[in-house]
């Protein structure tokens, strides 16, 4: 039965693999257009970056899905999605830390929106503004199981992490 579980996913070819990935992102994305424009919860500038961590995973899975790549393609876009979803995991830890721990003084200052930082700063500038926090981004206004969205996103990076670190270093290659 312990080797159950690696023959289960060795059935799966890395093309369909990382078309499940794709498929995955686009509908975190979907899902965080509802919520934006159905439910009316706007996104703060992290929840902006890491709707950019999905969409960039999501395009590097489609185009790896579409190339089919064998052996060390299938390393190489791996690690691709690998390093994305650390990228999008580490904003979403952060928010998750301002949501958890949050500091009084963000409370009254929610700060300028992503568009606002990057036309109006350097990016040099800009990030560390992002990433500082806003009252919007220590603010929980939706939750699921516990969980708030940050969480949730945290969820899915790790999924889409260890998901790209098994296609990459474990698995075994198919022949083809």
């Amino acid at each position: 039965m312990a080797t159950m579980f690696p023959d289960l996913l060795d059935r799966f070819s890395p093309r369909q693999i990382f078309a499940f990935i794709a498929a995955a992102c686009f509908g975190l994305i979907g899902f965080g257009l509802v919520l934006q424009h159905q439910v009316g919860l706007e996104p703060c500038p992290m929840c902006i970056l890491q709707r950019y961590a999905f969409v960039s995973i999501g395009l590097v899975a489609l185009i790896a899905a579409l190339h089919g790549p064998v052996r060390v393609g299938v390393r190489v876009y791996g690690v691709l999605v690998g390093a994305l979803a650390i990228a999008g995991g580490s904003v979403s830890v952060r928010q998750s830390m301002l949501q958890r721990f949050p500091k009084p003084e963000l409370a009254a200052n929610c700060g300028a929106d992503l568009d606002f930082l990057l036309g109006n700063f350097p990016l040099a500038q800009a990030l560390p503004r992002i990433f500082s926090g806003t009252g919007d981004c220590a603010k929980v206004e939706w939750s699921l199981l516990g969980l708030s969205i940050a969480e949730w996103a945290f969820v899915w990076f790790a999924i889409l992490l260890v998901t790209a670190f098994w296609l990459a270093f474990v698995r075994r290659p198919s022949a083809a």
